[in-house]
């Protein structure tokens, strides 16, 4: 059986990558306001189509990290702006985790091809892990993610770019790896971030926000939490405002990078501690759900697939690297991203985690929300779309 028809099997499925995926929404925002050129990889044109854009003036993006389309679903009676202004749902991509989606939002590529392949990832000069949140143990961006951004080839056409963050994201490894370019604004709180959106929207271009707070709340306290009911408010809060301030020929397209699921409860494997699991495996990279096995030298990769296969049952889908590259689960493949794969990729179903207790800090083992996989809970993201009105 092919790997694409064993995870249909499992209730998991494939990004939609190049059409519907994340990677859609800063091209098709360029295309929007004439810079369709400045966009590589991808039919532009055809993105803007896709979000439902007409020829605007400026293009806000938002990027609400964490707010998959079926956590926003049952909580819609809480948003009703949001809900208004909802359209046809994005895919991430795999894994469906943040330094991966924001290469795909910020560059229109895959994991496969922007090496972006998880919370951490097999550093192949090191042999050690690299964290692409943090950028510890990670090399220079630049080589890392050697292609340009959207932000990047924008304003090198011309177009005036803004990002909007943390000031502690300016110039971070994650940020010149996947949003580099532009001008980038700080701005810590959910007001003020939406008061520069506005500033940068008074000339023509394209601007992007980022927006952490929910993701935050559904880690620590799960999603539908009344933590996470509260962030979710306040985006609706915010974003209901700076559509309603948005001049006349502006738009705000707002989605997230992924979903999440709570797993309290849920089956846990820990591979420092379980001998089935850890026979043969040199290191565990990327996340709970969503792993790249790399295995000692002289393992037989098909002999440690079946134990794993084995031993996780329905709880997951196990695939060799040779596998994950021929179904397309990192997109197009570049040479030089498959020494970062693991020899075996593991994309957990329903809620259930697989961790490495050697490699990870006691908080992350704590967290009640977590993301990462393909079921429709992580891999569907919400797409909203509003026109300025001022």
């Amino acid at each position: 059986m092919s790997l694409a028809d064993r995870l249909a099997a499992a209730g998991l499925s494939l990004p939609d990558y190049g059409r519907r995926d994340l990677g859609a929404v800063l091209s098709g925002a360029l295309a929007s306001v004439g810079a369709a050129d400045a966009v590589a990889g991808r039919d532009a044109k055809a993105d803007q189509s896709r979000l439902g854009l007409g020829s605007c003036r400026h293009v806000v993006v938002v990027l609400l990290d964490g707010l998959g389309k079926l956590q926003f679903a049952p909580w819609q009676g809480h948003t009703p702006f949001l809900r208004s202004v909802a359209r046809k749902s994005l895919t991430s991509g795999y894994p469906s985790t943040t330094a991966s989606s924001l290469a795909l939002l910020g560059t229109g590529r895959p994991a496969g091809q922007t090496g972006m392949l998880g919370y951490t990832v097999r550093n192949p000069r090191t042999g050690a892990l690299a964290n692409l949140v943090s950028w510890h143990g990670a090399y220079d961006a630049h080589e890392w993610q050697p292609y340009p951004s959207l932000l990047e080839t924008g304003t090198a056409a011309g177009i005036h770019v803004t990002a909007i963050g943390k000031q502690r994201f300016a110039g971070s490894g994650l940020t010149l790896a996947a949003l580099r370019g532009g001008t980038f604004v700080g701005a810590e709180g959910i007001d003020a971030r939406v008061d520069a959106a506005l500033q940068a929207a008074k000339k023509p271009g394209v601007t992007y926000l980022y927006w952490a707070e929910i993701d935050k709340a559904g880690h620590h306290h799960g999603w539908g939490s009344d933590a996470w009911i509260a962030e979710l408010e306040e985006a609706e809060r915010g974003l209901r405002r700076l559509a309603a301030s948005l001049p006349r020929g502006t738009a705000m397209v707002a989605t997230a990078d992924h979903g999440m699921v709570n797993i309290a409860g849920a089956p846990r494997w820990d591979v420092a501690t379980d001998p089935v699991l850890g026979e043969g495996v040199a290191l565990v990279a990327g996340e709970p759900r969503a792993l790249h096995v790399h295995l000692r030298d002289g393992e037989s990769v098909d002999v440690v697939a079946a134990r794993w296969s084995e031993h996780l049952g329905e709880a997951a889908v196990v695939a060799t690297r040779d596998e994950a590259r021929a179904a397309g689960l990192f997109g197009v493949m570049d040479p030089h991203v498959e020494e970062r794969v693991g020899d075996l990729v593991v994309a957990m179903t329903g809620r259930a985690t697989v961790v490495d207790s050697r490699t990870q800090s006691p908080a992350s083992l704590e967290l009640v929300g977590v993301h990462g996989s393909l079921t429709p809970e992580e891999l569907q993201v919400p797409l909203f779309v509003a026109e300025g009105a001022s």
